[in-house]
This record gives C-alpha cells, structure tokens and sequence, in this order.
C-alpha cells in the first residue's frame, strides 16, 4: 500500500508501517512538514498515496496505546486493499476501526 505520513506520525509507526512492507513516505522526507494540512492532502492524492495522520483536524487516528493500536492499523491494512480504502475516511483506536465512504 502507498502511504505518505503527516509529520505527527510516531517514527515508531512509519517504522512498523514499513516493516509490514508498505510503501511510505514522511512529510518530513518529502519537505513537507510544516506545510498546511490542505497541501498534505494534495500531495497524497497526487502521489496516489493514503494519508496516514494522528491530526483530529483531518478526524485522524487516535494513539492511545500504540501496541494496541498498530495492531489494529496493521489488521486494517492486511484486510482492506488500498482501492477499498482510497476515497474513504478511516480511523483507527485500540481494538477497533472505522471505515467511511465519502
């Protein structure tokens, strides 16, 4: 899957989101990351990649406990193809995730 992570994303995770083989790029590796949150979006739609933030700005994913919840981020990629999830609002909270259709 092709992600690029908001600057707010724990290197933890992006490490974790890579580990599980995925393709992800920081804000910060693109120089990015002090742009608006308007340009992170284009830039993820034109870079064809999900946006993966903790930002509650773009409603994003919530870290409470982060083995929890990379669980779920993990079971969330494993069971969703990035077609399924492109165009969608998804969150992702300890033990559960929603997803939306726009």
């Amino acid at each position: 899957m092709r992600l690029l992570a908001d600057q707010d994303v724990y290197k933890i995770t992006t490490d974790k989101v890579r580990e599980w083989g995925h393709d992800l790029l920081t804000a910060k590796e693109l120089g990015l990351q002090r742009a608006p949150d308007e340009d992170l979006l284009r830039r993820a739609k034109t870079e064809n990649r999900l946006l993966l933030t903790r930002d509650k700005g773009f409603g994003g994913l919530v870290f409470l406990d982060n083995q929890e919840v990379h669980r779920e981020l993990h079971r969330l990629l494993e069971e969703h193809t990035e077609d399924e999830l492109r165009g969608a609002f998804s969150v992702v909270e300890s033990h559960r995730h929603r997803i939306r259709r726009l």
